[in-house]
């Protein structure tokens, strides 16, 4: 089968999931459709780029083409004019016959243009795609329309298709399929007592201050214990004046954004994983962080927050401790609790058994093969 994997932007290094897709679905018989390529081809996969100069005569007829989706799809994304038609040749050309939209918008730009083909289509939801963008009624509407028009759907978590349920957005052919870790790749080296590692951007879904200010709290009396920040973001200057403050430069050391290696390495070693996701002022939400999984497979006890689909990766007690999102003392007690607990090579062992059971991405990607098949099968789902 070979499958076209629609994406927003190729390449991106950090989105591990939809690079995962291109290089390995169908035993990585893919092609790619993008709606931006920065140049970079790691993957030697044949490419169409969506977002193109339009033609005078597209550009004249935009504004109609634009009113009649939206008032007939709820959406003025999709690809009209020569966009269309070089589209649709490309997928013929290439025997496209599945067609898997990275993120519900992306699925939304594609999916009539795939029914007037015949290739069936699929979407995945991550979590911006099914939190801040319901805030719209407009996105609401849109998604309501697209989904008869989509042969199944896959959530990284039930938090998200909840969210969507609410909105009245919902499928008969609906799963939850985690994103996944390489649990060969990730795995448990040896731990450097008290250490904490926090992954991801400084932005405020990650509440990055929280985690630094609750961390130097829990820790005041361990001058061994260590908090390691990678990422950058808007919120990274401001994390260093606070460690400036709390006078924790000598525990807490930012390392700003690193290649994908690094954090694997830094995990091995790293005793407590710490991220207290939020819901942002926009609605913005986690879906299952990819973090957490990777931490997990690296036996990190993780401590974070009962937020989007992470309850549904933290078995609380066992693998790790949460708390409500925003509670900046329970977050400190948590930590407090993590580190001083008397059987953190247990949970630090369940935590490993759990990731190989749940988010081992070999059986996740066969999962989500077997579950397009099984759909494009007569009689199948």
């Amino acid at each position: 089968m070979r499958a076209a994997i629609a994406t927003s932007d190729y390449h991106v290094m950090g989105e591990t999931f939809i690079n995962r897709h291109i290089a390995h679905l169908f035993d990585g018989n893919t092609v790619v459709i993008a709606g931006r390529s920065n140049g970079e081809d790691p993957y030697h996969k044949p490419l169409f780029v969506r977002r193109r100069r339009l033609s005078a005569g597209d550009m004249a007829r935009l504004p109609a083409v634009s009113v009649w989706n939206r008032a007939r799809h709820g959406t003025s994304r999709l690809p009209f004019g020569s966009a269309r038609r070089d589209l649709l040749a490309f997928l013929r050309s290439e025997n496209v016959d599945v067609i898997l939209a990275e993120f519900g918008t992306q699925a939304l730009a594609l999916a009539p243009l795939a029914n007037a083909a015949g290739i069936p289509i699929f979407t995945y939801y991550r979590g911006t795609d099914a939190s801040k963008a319901l805030q719209s009624k407009r996105i609401q509407r849109a998604y309501r329309l697209m989904m008869p028009r989509l042969a199944g759907v896959v959530s990284v978590s039930q938090f998200l298709l909840d969210n969507l349920a609410r909105a009245g957005v919902t499928h008969p052919n609906a799963h939850v399929i985690p994103s996944g870790v390489d649990v060969r790749r990730f795995r448990p080296g040896e731990k450097r007592p008290g250490s904490c590692l926090a992954v991801g951007r400084f932005v405020e879904k990650k509440a990055p201050l929280t985690t630094l200010q609750s961390f130097v709290d829990a820790t005041r009396d361990m001058p061994d214990a260590r908090l390691d920040f990678i990422g950058d973001g808007p919120l990274l200057e401001d994390a260093k004046a606070l460690a400036e403050r709390l006078d924790a430069s000598d525990k807490v050391i930012f390392h700003g954004a690193q290649p994908h290696d690094a954090v694997r390495e830094r995990l091995e070693t790293t005793q407590f994983f710490l991220q207290h996701s939020v819901t942002a002022a926009d609605g913005n939400t986690e879906g299952l962080p990819t973090a957490i999984q990777e931490a997990m497979a690296a036996g990190c006890i993780t401590v974070s927050t009962r937020h989007a689909g992470i309850p549904e990766a933290i078995d609380e007690g066992e693998t790790g401790f949460l708390v409500e999102e925003r509670d900046a003392e329970g977050f400190t007690a948590a930590i407090r609790s993590a580190v001083t607990a008397p059987d953190t090579d247990a949970m630090a062992t369940r935590a490993r058994t759990v990731a190989e059971e749940r988010f081992d991405n070999d059986r996740l990607l066969a999962r989500l093969e077997d579950m397009i098949r099984e759909t494009l099968t007569p009689g199948g789902v």
